[in-house]
Parts: C-alpha cells; structure tokens; sequence
C-alpha cells in the first residue's frame, strides 16, 4: 500500500465533501477554507490530475453553463480505489494516533 500525502488526503477529503460539484474554483475555496491558507490553483490541479492518472480520482465535462460564458467546468470524484487508499490512509493514522495516548501527546504540547 503506497501512504498518501497530506496534500492528497486533503483533497480527496474535499472532494468527498463537495458531493459532486467538486471542481477547481470549489476544490481550492474549500481547501483555502479548512487550512486557513490561500491555495494557488496549481497547488490544486496539478495533484487532482496526478491522483487521475493513479486511478484515484476521475473527472469529467459538464455541460457547458452560461455563468461560466459556455465553458464546461471539470468535476471530480473519488474512484472505489481511492476510496480504498483513503480507508488504508485513515487506518494507519488511527493507529498511530491510539498509539501516542492522549495523555503524550498533550505533555509535549506544553
């Protein structure tokens, strides 16, 4: 099992959320939000279009709309491999986690 990055985490998390209306403009405005840090659009495709070519995401076209002047957006989602590597991401965080206590980690906290 390869462990996903942070950065990859966070943004098939995101995705997730989004619940289908997972695109650039919405991906980063939700991203930006939940880290407190303005993140470029790069920062943004770049990974969701590597995550495509490992087959834990897919996108597609819309139908173009008129707010967007006829442009189609790129929606994406999570694939049921990547939802799997999320699944194996989360379990060994868990584990690591329940493995520091509590009580440790709040000691060297302070």
């Amino acid at each position: 099992m390869k462990i996903l990055s942070s950065h990859d985490e966070i943004l098939m998390l995101t995705i997730l959320k989004l619940q289908g209306n997972a695109y650039g403009v919405t991906i980063r405005r939700l991203v930006s939000k939940a880290t407190g840090k303005n993140w470029s659009i790069g920062a943004i495709y770049d990974p969701l279009y590597r995550l495509e070519q490992k087959g834990l995401v897919e996108s597609i076209l819309s139908d173009p709309t008129r707010e967007r002047g006829g442009r189609s957006k790129r929606l994406f989602t999570v694939t049921q491999k990547g939802m799997e590597q999320l699944a194996a991401h989360k379990k060994v965080r868990d584990n690591l986690w329940q493995s520091i206590g509590e009580f440790q980690y709040e000691k060297n906290q302070g």
